[in-house]
Formats: C-alpha cells, structure tokens, sequence
C-alpha cells in the first residue's frame, strides 16, 4: 500500500496525473430589498408616460430595472454637419445615452458674447441625439475640466481674484446663474418632461469641497428651469461631507492608466486595482494631478446609490510629458472588471474623440502655462477612444459592442445583482498568482466574473480552476472538470440563467444576444478562447430526446444534461425543444465571429448580422462600411426576403455589389530639414517638461504634402502619416489644422473636413525632432530606433484610407 501511494504521488509531482486543487468557492447571499424612497429629483416622466427613476441597485425605466450605456461625445469638439453620423456610430457600438460637456469658455469666451452657433449649438446637437434615438445627459460644469483651457471657465473669470471660485461665492454663483441660464434656454423643450432628451445634468466635476456648493448649483439649476429626472456629481474625491442623502447622484469612473501622472513610468500607485474586482468604487488615481494621492475608500452612505459609471476610460490622449498608448485590451478588461464589480450604467469617456475649436483670444487646451499639471495638443482631442477624432473605429469599439449586445437584452436582470468577492483574492500589484475573479448574483442566478489580464503584465495561466458557489440552499460546481485559464485572457460565464424559460445550469462561454423569431428562441455565445465549452441545462426539465447536441458530446451527470466539448460553429450547437414544441436553440460563435456580431433592427425586425464590417442601421436603411472593401460581406438570422442568399450554418448571405478598392498616392517632400533639437525645459514646478512653443518650430523638418488629384471624398478619405519625432502638426496655407504628440500611433487627418480648400492648399507637415534622452513617457512598443543618432524626425510613409461604404435599402 505505501509502495502504491508513492507511485501515485510521484504520477502527481511528475505531472502524468492532473492536480486537482479544490474550487475556488465563495458564499453568495440573498441580497435585501433595495432602497427607495429618498430621492429628491426632479419630473421623472415623460409626457408619453415613461419612467426614469431609481433604486440603490439601479436605475428603472417604466419600474423595471434598466441597464443603460452611456458614451461621452462633446458637440463643440465636432463639427455639427458631421454629429449625426457619429451619434449613429455610437447607437450602432450600443450606446443609448449621451453624455456632453458644455464647456463655458467654448460659449462665452468673451464675457457677454454668447455663441450657441455652429458645432457649439448645445440645442441642435440634442435634437440631433434624439432624432437619433439616443439620450442625453448634460455636464454643465461650470468647471469641467475635460483638458481644456482652466477646465472649461472663461479666462474673464479666473481673472476675477477677488472671487472665489467653486464656491458659494456670491459674485460667482451670479455669473453661473447667468451660464446656467444659458443652458436651460438651450434645452427649453428638450428636458424629459417635454418630451426631449435629456434625462439629467450633472453638476460641476471632481470636486471635493463642500457640498453646499453643489447643492447652491441643483437649486439654481432648477430655478432656471433645468427639471430632469437625474441630477449627478462625479463620486470622486471625497466630499469634506457626505452630500445630503438622495440630493445628487454619484457616477464612478476609473482608467488603465492616466497621462496625468507624475512619473514617467506606466502604472504607478493602485493603477493595477483597475484591473481588479473590488466592492470600493472610488479609484484614487483619477484627477491625481489635480486632486493629489488620496486614500482608497468610499464616502459614508454610497452604498445607497446604484453603482454608476461616467468615466470608463474608453482611451486615453497624450500629455507631453506622458505618451499613453493603450493596447485595446486595456480598456476592455477594465470595462469587464467595472461590470464584475457593480456597475449598472457602463459609462465611457471618451467613447467619440474629438477637436478642440479655435478661440478667439486663445488656444483652447489644457496647458502648464495657465497653471494646469499638464501639457495636451492644441488642437487633437482623438483620445485614442472607441470612435476616433475623425470617426476612426478602433479596435475596442467591436469588443464593447459584443457586451453591450449583451446588456440590451439580459441587462435589466443583471443590473440589480451586487457582487460578492471571494476570500481569496489579490491584495497588491505584485500578487499575480492569484485568481481575479467575482460574482454577480441576486441569490438564484447570475454571472461568474474573471480577468487574468493586466495592463504591460504579462499573467500567466491559471490551472485547475472550477468554481463552487454556495447559494442559499443548493451548491454548484463548475464546470464539470477543472479548467486552465489561458493567460491574458477575461471573460464571464452565467450560471442558473433564463433562457426563455429554460434555465442553463452553467456555460463556459460567455452570452451575447438572444434572437427571438416565431416558436424559436435563439442565444447567441462567444466561446472562452483556451477553454473546452460546456453547457448544462436542468435534467428535470427536458425529457428524453428533446436535446439535439449537434454539436457537441451529451451526458447525462448528477441530475444534469451536460453538452460537452461544443466546437463553435456558425450553425446551430445545441437545440431543445419545450414539450410546448417551442424551441430553444444554442449558438457558439468562435472569438472572431463574436466580435463580428450585431444585433439590430431592420425593416421593423429584430436580425443578428454578422459582418467585419461596420453596419449603421437608420430606420429602413443600412449602411456597411470598411476600410478594406473584402470586408463588405453580411450574414444575417433570421432568413427574410432581404436576407435569403446562401446559407452558412443558421446565418443567410446578403447579396451585395462588389466594390473595387482604389488606390492613391501622396507625394511628400522635403522643403526644410530639422534643425538643432530643442532642450526641453522642465516646469519649476510640476519638474514636467514642458511642450513647445509656436516659436520652436523654426527648427522642425517640414514636408510638403501633395495630395493625389482626384481623391474621392465620399469615401471619407483618412490622410494617415506613419512618422517618428517629438509633436507633428500640419498646417493649411499656414493655418494649423491638426497636431500630434508622438505616442508610437499615426497621424491622422479627416480630408473631407477641410475640403474643398485642402486639395489644392498649400498642405505642408512639421516635425520636431525626438531627442532619445527626452524627460518623456514612451511605452516600449513606440520607442523609435534612433541608430547612431541622438534625435529623429522622420516620415516613414503616407497613405490614404479610404472608408467603403454600401448602402441597404429597405424594399418598396
């Protein structure tokens, strides 16, 4: 027997038998009733009869709960011919709410001089968003900060020494009264009430005084008209006290990493808690810069509110002194970690870049010569978000699609579940052994959250992972066998879920969307990468022989049918079939179809497509567009009159035009070598470097740009410059157009923004050459090789991309 259990020991150590550690287990509660009753906001219906209000687990729509999403787009950052289109995009990446700045020095940059023209018409542009379908929350400030000049006042008003300002100050609240004014004239007929829009404001941002300010702001902006459902603050930093309950609501938000920071390496500090699940939902790290280091914890009663978020980073721009460039897997497992956590308002910033407009006194961006901790570009404000400066779809954009197709259709039974953490679980930056994972659950179902991925730090993978949940009254383990976690991956798997009445016991793979057509109800599933998928339904409910697994192994295991080893696959999985001959089928979509799926209306329908392309649905039109045309291909489910070409698996093939690529060529050339590099001089004070002047561009390289004559502008053409140096910008018959601090990320340029003029201007590039000892952040991946030099300023190449677009009608 001793000789026996040795062998078996040894089997273990040496690897030829698998170690099963025990579960990964964690306790999951009832959670009490949700609190009520002690909001005091404004008209919360609509004169059609709908509802916004809210719990302390959610917000409601009609008394349901509802799990909105939310994409800050800032209507004086984009011209206004181009905001429709745009919002489209957001609607289409599964936005339903927009939030917007309104910036006082974009409107009254001379005092008394009010502009509401052009892309700074704050009415227009919500009428825009509700034609559009979506709705609005307003940021009225009057400090925003959003990286602009003095966080959005007017210089006439920071030169006001005798006011104080953010304060009850008698003389400043009289000129805010007059903004707020403003605002509600532009919103006249626009509010909820009304019929419009716009379901809240949100009052000033990130401040952290004392609450009388900010309820001196509620009440003058209802004096002014301003009555809406939802008044918000931003939950960071603590208050010197608690806002009075249920007067404002707080809204949460946290980033991979920020360009505010002082040091000149990535991820300092609690950064990696980003990348964590926590039941906290204050991340000190936000505003640093302007805040200072705080200590991590929430203010007393926010408990009380549902966890809502503003700012998700969705991207991040450029500071001088600290060149963020996100990996679009940054962005997306912080979103899953927010989700995992709590959240029931997914709220980007930004989810839409955008353009600081010219002032007419000054330049307009955040700067270290008017007293703010950091440099930005003049003009760029692209942000590396979602939807880039001109429109440009990123790569988180898709990924962000997929989970919020999922939000639209199980959100509202997700939305009030809390999360429970487990025992175990990381408790600094430097534990990477340790499972990240959490569970939302409202003591019967819900979803097992899991990110083994963190910003710059490679995570190993994760062995023998089964999870056993302890719910009130019953225990469940899963999956059947233990599992490896891949490296770098993040997910969530739904565990006693409704599907259409039939409860999915647990799935390895992540829910997407359901599709429901006639007797037939279809769910949609992105498989984990790595990970062997399994489905398990509830023996008890199905009889013999009403589980088709087409596509995978059936057994039968402890009151259970397990679906095991599912190959994903466009046709169908899994089909069940109610004893009411309904049915119930199961679709597993490999990681690059997922992405690729959408689910929309057309024609009046509800479809699932499936396209690499982008597909706007706008009433009974569709627009499907690509950079590469090989990409305008669309399946959809169900089959339909339109949607009835060849099969794939449960998908049909939209017959489309083939549209050819076109190719053209710009022409640079060299018309001034770069000078002597600068020395970047250091702020005395915030010991950054400090970005260049107009002055220090005497010694850039500059090219001229020749742009091909017969470029087409309806394909949205992209003037894309691949090129190394220090801060690139283009200028048009010597106006700037455009700037750039080089973060490794091209240069971008919208032509048709600036056409006619910019086909034939005078269309010239200016590089300021990057020193390599530059008292700058630069991730690894974009350190340019300098050679046997001590600076560059190159153009490696120049092309133009070019947006192809087709154009699906519905039929007369």
């Amino acid at each position: 027997m001793k000789r026996l259990s040795f062998l078996i020991a040894s089997l273990f150590l040496t690897g030829l038998l698998p170690l099963w550690a025990a579960p990964l287990e964690i306790t999951i509660q009832t959670p009490p009733p949700a609190g009520t009753g002690y909001f005091e906001f404004g008209t919360d219906k609509s004169p059609r009869g709908d509802e916004i209000s809210l719990n302390s687990r959610s917000l409601l729509f009609n008394g349901q709960p509802w799990f909105p999403v939310m994409g800050e787009f800032q209507n004086s950052r984009v011209p206004e011919n181009e905001w429709r289109d745009e919002l489209l995009k957001m609607k289409a990446g599964g936005v339903d709410i927009v939030s917007t700045y309104v910036f006082w020095i974009h409107q009254e940059e001379i005092k008394g001089q009010w502009d509401w023209t052009g892309q700074r018409d704050l009415k227009k542009f919500v009428q825009t968003c509700n034609n559009a379908g979506l709705k609005v929350i307003v940021r009225c400030g009057p400090w925003c900060h959003g990286e602009v000049r003095n966080g959005g006042l007017p210089d006439w008003v920071v030169a006001h020494k005798d006011w104080k300002l953010r304060s009850t100050d008698t003389n400043f609240l009289a000129a805010v009264k007059i903004l707020y004014s403003q605002i509600a004239d532009q919103l006249h007929g626009e509010l909820w009430k009304d019929g419009g829009p716009v379901i809240g404001i949100q009052l000033d941002n990130e401040f952290g005084g004392s609450p009388k300010y900010l309820l001196a702001l509620k009440e003058m902006a209802i004096d002014c008209g301003l009555d809406v459902p939802l008044y918000t603050k931003t939950g960071w930093p603590a208050m010197r006290a608690p806002v009075p309950l249920g007067q404002l609501l707080p809204l949460f938000g946290t980033y991979p990493d920020g360009f505010w920071e002082r040091k000149l390496t990535p991820m300092n500090g609690d950064a990696w808690e980003s990348f964590a699940f926590k039941i906290t939902r204050t991340d000190t790290g936000v505003g640093d810069d302007e805040l200072g280091n705080r200590v991590s914890g929430d203010t007393a009663g926010t408990e009380k509110y549902p966890y809502l978020t503003c700012e998700i980073g969705g991207g991040m721009p450029a500071s001088y002194h600290r060149r963020m460039n996100y990996d679009p897997r940054d962005v997306e497992s912080v979103a899953l970690c927010q989700l995992g956590s709590g959240s029931s308002l997914m709220g980007y910033y930004m989810y839409h870049g955008g353009q600081n407009p010219d002032g007419k006194l000054t330049s307009l961006q955040e700067s270290q010569a008017t007293g703010y901790p950091n440099d930005l570009p003049v003009k760029t404000y692209d942000f590396n978000a979602p939807l880039g400066e001109y429109g440009q779809i990123n790569p988180q954009y898709f990924w962000l699609r997929r989970l919020h197709v999922f939000l639209h259709d199980f959100g509202s039974a997700l939305a009030p579940m809390p999360t429970t953490l487990p025992d175990a679980r990381p408790m600094n930056k430097d534990d990477l052994d340790t499972l990240r994972w959490a569970v939302r659950s409202d003591g019967t179902s819900g979803y097992v959250f899991v990110n083994n991925y963190q910003r710059l730090q490679p995570m190993a993978a994760k062995t023998n992972v089964q999870f056993k949940l302890d719910l009130p009254g019953d225990s469940l383990i899963f999956p059947s066998q233990p599992v490896t976690i891949p490296a770098d991956e993040f997910f969530f798997w739904p565990f006693n879920m409704d599907l259409g009445g039939a409860k999915l016991v647990y799935a390895t793979a992540q829910p997407i969307c359901q599709i429901i057509s006639g007797h037939v109800c279809t769910v949609f599933f992105a498989q984990t990468p790595g990970v062997e998928t399994e489905f398990a339904f509830d023996g008890s409910q199905w009889p013999a022989g009403s589980i088709d697994a087409v596509g995978g192994q059936l057994g039968a295991e402890k009151g259970l049918f397990i679906v095991r080893n599912v190959k994903p696959s466009r046709a169908g999985a899994i089909v069940l079939r109610y004893p009411s001959r309904d049915y119930l089928g199961i679709v597993l979509l490999n990681e690059t179809d997922s992405l690729k799926l959408l689910k929309g209306r057309f024609e009046s329908n509800e479809f699932a497509f499936l396209s690499a392309a982008e597909i706007v649905a706008d009433g009974d039109t569709m627009d499907i567009s690509s950079d590469n045309p090989k990409d305008l291909e669309v399946e959809a489910f169900p089959r339909s009159a339109k949607f009835s070409g060849k099969a794939d698996g449960v998908f049909h093939v939209l017959n489309l035009p083939k549209v050819k690529p076109v190719s053209f060529n710009v022409k640079f050339k060299l018309l001034q070598p770069a000078g002597p590099p600068r020395e970047i001089p250091v702020n005395v004070k915030t010991h950054l470097a400090v970005a260049p002047a107009d002055s220090d561009f005497t010694n850039a390289a500059v090219w001229k740009i020749k742009l091909p004559s017969n470029i087409d502008l309806s394909l949205n053409p992209i003037l894309r410059i691949h090129y190394a140096g220090d801060v690139a910008r283009l200028t048009l018959n010597g106006k700037l157009l455009d700037d750039n601090f080089y973060s490794g990320r091209t240069f971008d340029l919208g032509l048709k923004r600036y056409a006619p003029d910019i086909l034939n201007g005078d269309l010239q590039l200016e590089i300021l050459p990057l020193l390599k000892d530059a008292p700058v952040y630069l991730e690894a991946t974009a350190k340019p090789n300098f050679g046997r030099f001590d600076s560059i300023a190159k153009i490696n190449s120049a092309e133009i991309v070019d947006d192809y677009a087709v154009k699906v009608s519905s039929d007369p």
